[in-house]
């Protein structure tokens, strides 16, 4: 991921924030709304893009925006800062790819203890019936 490149994509809008806060809220825009075209975006490859538009596709519009808000601090710069971090931790996180996972042998030992435990508690019933002449 070219981390400049995309930073220089982000599209900002400030907004004014709900909630409690006094007159400030009224009068100051601090709310931030990043939001950013995946679609277009020359930050990625296409293997990339690919990844991201099916890992991301619940947080995406139809259109392949990925719109994010933040009003977490009274300062329109901080929002700023918060949002443009959850936004790349967002990406990094999608662009990992997992390790495809290995399924694991049971152990030998463990097949005959199950087996062993089964023919005990087998006996263990055989002896319970009344026997039989």
């Amino acid at each position: 991921m070219n981390k400049e490149i995309s930073l220089s994509e982000l599209q900002f809008k400030a907004v004014r924030s709900s909630g409690a806060g006094g007159q400030n809220v009224n009068k100051v825009a601090s709310k931030v709304v990043l939001t950013f075209d995946l679609k277009n975006s020359a930050a990625f490859s296409e293997e990339e893009r690919q990844l991201l538009l099916f890992k991301l596709e619940n947080k995406l519009t139809k259109e392949h925006l990925l719109i994010l808000n933040c009003d977490e601090d009274r300062s329109q710069l901080k929002n700023k800062e918060i949002v443009i971090k959850r936004f790349l931790g967002i990406l990094q996180e999608a662009l990992k790819i997992q390790k495809k996972r290995k399924p694991t042998k049971i152990p030998r030992s463990v097949i005959e203890k199950r087996l062993k435990e089964k023919r005990n508690q087998s006996d263990i019933k055989q002896n319970r019936q009344k026997p039989k002449f």
